[in-house]
């Protein structure tokens, strides 16, 4: 065997394959090739947030990581609040200045010094400041599953809906033909043509399926720890400043 030979014997599954889903795509009908195009832009959408939901949650995970062992080796719980430190994109540290600033505004007297306590009234209003910073940090990580979920569940059913309607297309054809009788010969082009569109739709939400998934259960474990922070901060707060009646 030369090497044409060799070259040909090498390629030529794969060339017979893409020459497949190239008569498939021309056999297609409108409809189904509206319904891919759909799906395409479906597809991209739907990795492009999975792209850039996972870059984002590692990114607040690793913020997470190193501000919460910071603020752990801190001795009063404003030191970093004045050190002006700064960790833009992490949630731990929105909630931390939040509930620095407030107890900061609450600790003020008018020469510029700090009281050594602050009411119950007061952390009761820090710590309902701090949960509404969970909440929309919160949402801020979960903003853009949704466009997941609707690849998940409405991918499918695209690529269903442009297999059935091209069966249905295929089968009036024949009926309107003038013997009314086809073989398979002529029945194979429209059904493979109509068949693709649910192997787009099941190719479109596989993927998303498994990445939706992924990122929920990251989701839930950054809420979680964002929670958990919150709780502690107000549990130092009060040890710190809050007066023993």
């Amino acid at each position: 065997m030369n090497m044409q030979e060799l070259y040909f014997f090498a390629v030529g599954g794969t060339a017979s394959q893409e020459a497949e889903i190239l008569y498939v795509l021309r056999n297609a009908r409108p409809e189904a090739q509206v319904i891919l195009v759909i799906l395409l832009l479906i597809s991209i959408v739907a990795w492009s947030v999975m792209v850039y939901k996972a870059i984002q949650m590692r990114r607040a995970k690793k913020l997470n990581h190193f501000f919460t062992a910071e603020f752990k080796s801190q001795k009063a719980v404003l030191d970093m609040f004045d050190r002006r430190i700064q960790a833009d994109g992490c949630p731990h540290f929105a909630v931390y200045q939040v509930g620095s600033l407030e107890l900061d505004a609450r600790l003020k007297m008018p020469d510029g010094g700090r009281k050594k306590h602050v009411t119950l009234k007061g952390i009761e209003h820090i710590k309902r400041g701090m949960e509404n910073t969970v909440a929309q940090e919160s949402l801020k990580l979960e903003s853009g599953l949704i466009l997941l979920a609707i690849a998940v569940s409405g991918g499918p059913f695209l690529g269903l809906l442009g297999t059935v309607w091209g069966v249905m297309s295929t089968f009036a054809g024949i009926a309107n033909s003038v013997s009314g009788t086809a073989s398979l010969k002529d029945m194979a082009p429209g059904v493979s043509a109509a068949l693709i569109t649910t192997v787009a739709g099941l190719v479109v939400a596989i993927p998303s399926m498994f990445a939706y998934n992924w990122l929920v259960h990251n989701l839930r474990v950054l809420t979680v720890e964002l929670d958990n922070f919150a709780q502690e901060l107000v549990s130092k707060m009060e040890t710190e400043y809050l007066k023993d009646e």
